[in-house]
């Protein structure tokens, strides 16, 4: 087993009386899809919100590539490499692939000129290391892309920036079953490339279908951290709606003890 590029160890977070996350032990490994499932307020956006410098932690560590860091805003976790795509994409229709890809980190020549042909190589390069066939032109004007072709621009922005972690926020809601397909096949070509992939989702399919293992989160706790291979579908539900499964014997237990 590889060393974690982010080992998350007893982390807790609250706001005010409301104690939000409870020791909360997560760890993701190079070139695998850790799928993080739970129900509506069971912690998840806290955790990313952590993860991200949004939220800062009140106990516990955070290592990353086995060196203690701290997260006191977005800038630090994007100095690392873990980049975020979240439900809303962070995409202005009015601009086009190449201009989204590159927003707010534009290259410039002399510190104001754009270097448009540049971006635009490296936004072409992006989409073909990513075997994406589904975008004709870096030029399209992203008001005209299908709601999986979004996806993948959102899913390119991540990558173009040299992440070692990408964190997905329900990439798959609201798409029909080719685009879902196409954004899945993305999803499992990002691990294979050797990142860190955090997939946060609703849809048990999805999660048995990419995910390599699965943490399941319960009133702000880890309920499980588990090998997909190794369960099923009704004991992950058994673990979101009740924070145990009979069937694996588990409640609350922690990583050690299950894997």
């Amino acid at each position: 087993m590889p060393e974690p590029l982010l080992e998350i160890s007893k982390l807790n977070k609250s706001f005010g009386p409301v104690h939000v996350l409870h020791d909360v032990d997560l760890n993701i490994y190079p070139g695998e899809v850790t799928a993080l499932v739970g129900d509506n307020g069971a912690g998840k956006s806290t955790l990313v919100k952590c993860i991200a410098g949004i939220n800062g932690i009140d106990s516990g560590t955070v290592k990353f590539e086995g060196r203690e860091v701290t997260l006191n805003d977005p800038r630090d976790a994007t100095a690392l490499g873990i980049e975020f795509v979240y439900q809303d994409l962070a995409l202005a229709d009015n601009l086009d692939i190449t201009q989204n890809m590159f927003l707010g980190r534009e290259i410039k020549r002399g510190g104001t000129f754009l270097v448009d042909g540049e971006m635009e190589r490296q936004a072409r390069e992006t989409l073909k290391s990513l075997s994406v066939r589904t975008v004709s032109s870096v030029r399209q004007l992203v008001a005209s892309l299908s709601g999986g072709q979004r996806q993948t621009v959102a899913i390119a922005k991540a990558v173009l920036w040299n992440s070692k972690i990408v964190v997905l926020d329900e990439p798959t809601a609201a798409l029909g079953v080719a685009q879902t397909r196409q954004v899945l096949d993305l999803v499992r070509r990002l691990a294979d490339q050797g990142r860190g992939v955090v997939l946060i989702s609703h849809n048990m399919n999805d999660v048995m279908e990419v995910a390599d293992r699965v943490a399941a989160l319960y009133l702000g706790r880890v309920a499980a951290e588990v090998h997909t291979k190794d369960t099923t579908t009704t004991q992950i539900v058994e673990l979101i709606t009740a924070g145990r499964s009979g069937d694996l014997g588990l409640a609350h237990a922690t990583t050690n003890e299950i894997l």
